[in-house]
């Protein structure tokens, strides 16, 4: 590499400067001291482990994502973890063993292989919450709630939330016995919504009739609530295991509706993010202007089966990087107290008062007589009659 080109930083990946990332860390200490008051606890997984356990229960997709590296002590594969809700399951599992629901949330850099948009990171900041060993709609109702109230806190504006359940499509592939090959395809094609495509899909397709025509029409089966209402009437004579689907994403979002200042929910029955890795009821975050959701959770019971204990599992994560380049909250401008270089016993004394009630305070060096706005200094300490005082600076 050409010596004036060291500078350059691999495609989608992207230092944070102090500007931004002083208001990155106030984002990310009102997120996490958010989690806590709803009960939740911090973990802090590592950014490398073995590969089986970090995709554990991930689907091809998180494999796909993965950066792998052989551990030069074991000769074992290793990755750097894509996301971190599987390693939140494993301390659930395999570290806590508790009985009860157990509450945990996270934050830090994860490593893809690809960026989920063109031009985004590949080193999102991710933070999320995840609630282990409930099964009931309570639990979704509690994270969806859960979520709303950080991109509240974000300040986040005109989010559109959109829900779903995995079951309903999976009901109906599994009624119509598709191969993996064509529900595969036919996921695929709901996911983009096109609909020339799902017809010819179904139309090669030697199934019954039925399933074939309630799953062409999850594609217009989106909207408010009379999406479900229109969902029972359209899925009649479905498997148990779709009405199963729309009783549970009723109840999630009816408990969800019982907090105040509830939002507006939206449905979409051919919303299938993470069909692969879900299980049930699951939620999107969408901006205008953004293509691709800034939020996304949902149901992933099993996950902690490999860790030798199945539980049930709902969660939410998020990318710290895009929620801040959304939020319409400005930078705070920087600002301090301004100190002389210098031996004095009682200007040092002055200056570790002050740090020790949370005050920010920078001195100068010895020569050096740069303006205070360089240091981002609004006053000084001057002394004034034998004592130390903060003044503003004019």
């Amino acid at each position: 590499m050409p010596t004036k080109d060291r500078w350059l930083l691999p495609d989608g990946v992207e230092e944070i400067l102090p500007a931004e990332a002083r208001r990155a860390e106030a984002m990310r200490r009102s997120l996490l001291d958010l989690f806590e008051r709803w009960g939740y606890e911090l973990v802090m997984p590592p950014l490398i482990e073995y590969l089986e356990s970090l995709l554990v229960g991930a689907g091809t997709e998180f494999d796909l994502q993965t950066f792998k590296v052989t551990d030069q002590l074991t000769g074992r594969l290793m990755g750097m973890r894509p996301d971190m809700t599987p390693q939140a399951a494993r301390i659930d599992a395999h570290y806590l063993k508790r009985t009860a629901p157990v509450r945990l949330c996270y934050t830090g850099s994860v490593l893809r292989t690809c960026p989920d948009e063109f031009g985004g990171s590949r080193e999102p900041l991710q933070f999320g919450a995840e609630l282990f060993g409930y099964a009931g709609s309570q639990a979704d109702a509690e994270i969806l709630s859960l979520m709303i109230a950080a991109l509240r806190l974000a300040d986040i504006r005109e989010a559109h939330i959109d829900l779903g359940h995995v079951g309903v499509f999976r009901g109906l592939a599994a009624q119509a016995n598709f191969g993996a090959a064509r529900e595969n395809d036919l996921f695929d094609a709901l996911q983009r919504k096109a609909r020339n495509e799902v017809e010819a899909l179904l139309a090669g397709s030697d199934a019954a009739a039925a399933p074939k025509r309630m799953i062409a029409g999850l594609l217009d089966l989106c909207g408010g609530w009379e999406v479900l209402a229109r969902a029972r009437e359209q899925l009649r004579g479905a498997p148990e295991q779709v009405i199963r689907a729309l009783d549970e994403l009723e109840a999630t979002v009816n408990l969800a509706m019982q907090r105040p200042d509830a939002p507006a929910f939206y449905f979409d029955l051919a919303e299938l993010s993470g069909y692969h890795y879900y299980t049930g009821v699951v939620f999107s975050v969408f901006v205008p202007g953004h293509g691709r959701a800034i939020a996304r959770g949902g149901r992933y019971d099993g996950i902690g089966r490999t860790f030798g204990r199945e539980r049930a599992a709902t969660g939410f994560g998020a990318d710290l990087r895009q929620w801040l380049r959304l939020t319409a909250t400005p930078t705070a401008a920087l600002a301090g107290i301004l100190a002389p270089d210098g031996g004095d016993a009682t200007l040092q004394a002055e200056v570790t008062r002050l740090r020790a009630e949370g005050r920010r305070v920078v001195m100068r060096l010895a020569g050096d007589s740069s303006p205070a706005s360089e240091f981002g200094c609004d006053r000084e300490l001057v002394k004034r009659d034998g004592r130390w005082k903060v003044e503003a600076i004019k």
